[in-house]
């Protein structure tokens, strides 16, 4: 059977935050079950390009994948292949730019309902990029939200940002002048930005707070301080093996003695009710977020059981 080939227009048409929280949520069910297996990202360095690649399997789809993409001065290109799982032959391969943001949203989705409190209404955002924009409908997907904070150092943008984010959420967004104002006094904050160093203070969170944190995953980068790890009473990870290769949030932390892995847990084990992701409403609880395939691959399995049932896509010629 000739393999399919969806563009990212294809992704847009096809793919919404709900399609990829039902996607990703059941990803970590199977990852507790152990009828899916993932791979952390390696990386490989020319000059000028990264090539990063990542891979996982499903059986519980029928479907194994990897996704891969190149990082140069001009930008970054995402592809993800489908394999069947019988015959091995490639069945889809997909441009990966818009499926990836929504699966990094949902998996904080996924994360916050199982970790923020039921009541959670005030959100603190740091970042107005493409990735803060899934996160935002993910979170508003799972928990009733009255306020929205956003920060980023563009104030033009930030304004721009939160009056979209209003109409398309049906939520207050609004912009603030400091990183630490966004944090402060929230029921839950995301931090989605570029930064290399800490975007706010660890000393403003309050209790009961979650925080989803997914913008760095690189050791050498860290949105949050070893101040907000510290009060973290639940550390959760999308993968505890990938945030050891990648997330520098915790570096420092863990070199003050501040944390321990052993003290973490895999999403896949909250999701499965394995592990709690928060004991009281008191507990300040904490998602750390650096990408994984079988995110990847559930979502483009979705993406490309819709595809054919719609029509949509163009068959490559093997």
């Amino acid at each position: 059977m000739p393999a399919l080939f969806l563009s990212e227009d294809d992704v847009r048409e096809l793919a919404d935050i709900d399609m990829a929280l039902d996607a990703v949520e059941k990803a970590f069910a199977a990852l507790a079950d152990g009828t899916a297996d993932n791979i952390p990202r390696r990386r490989a360095k020319s000059p000028g390009i990264w090539l990063h690649g990542m891979h996982a399997s499903a059986e519980y789809l029928g479907v194994s994948g990897w996704k891969f993409y190149t990082t140069t001065k001009s930008g970054a290109r995402f592809h993800v292949g489908l394999y069947d799982n019988t015959s091995g032959e490639l069945i889809a391969m997909i441009e990966a730019d818009e499926l990836g943001r929504l699966r990094t949203g949902a998996a904080s989705g996924v994360a916050t309902e199982a970790m923020a409190r039921p009541d959670a209404s005030v959100v603190g955002l740091l970042g107005t990029g493409h990735q803060a924009r899934s996160q935002l409908q993910a979170v508003c997907k799972v928990r009733t939200i009255k306020r929205v904070e956003v920060y980023s150092r563009n104030a033009d943008r930030c304004a721009q940002f939160a009056e979209e984010m209003s109409e398309l959420c049906v939520t207050e967004v609004v912009s603030v002048h400091s990183p630490d104002e966004a944090a402060a006094e929230k029921d839950i904050i995301i931090t989605a930005t570029t930064a290399q160093t800490p975007v706010f203070d660890g000393r403003v969170l309050v209790e009961g707070t979650h925080l989803n944190v997914i913008g760095s995953n690189s050791l050498n980068k860290a949105e949050i301080d070893a101040t907000t790890v510290q009060q973290a009473n639940h550390i959760v990870c999308d993968s505890i093996d990938a945030c050891r290769l990648e997330a520098g949030d915790f570096q420092e932390a863990l070199q003050l003695g501040m944390t321990d892995w052993r003290l973490m847990h895999d999403l896949s084990e909250v999701v499965a009710g394995q592990k709690t992701g928060r004991a009281t409403p008191e507990d300040i609880t904490l998602f750390k977020s650096v990408g994984l395939a079988i995110e990847d691959v559930a979502l483009a399995h979705a993406i490309y059981e819709r595809a054919r049932t719609e029509n949509v896509g163009k068959t490559l010629p093997f």
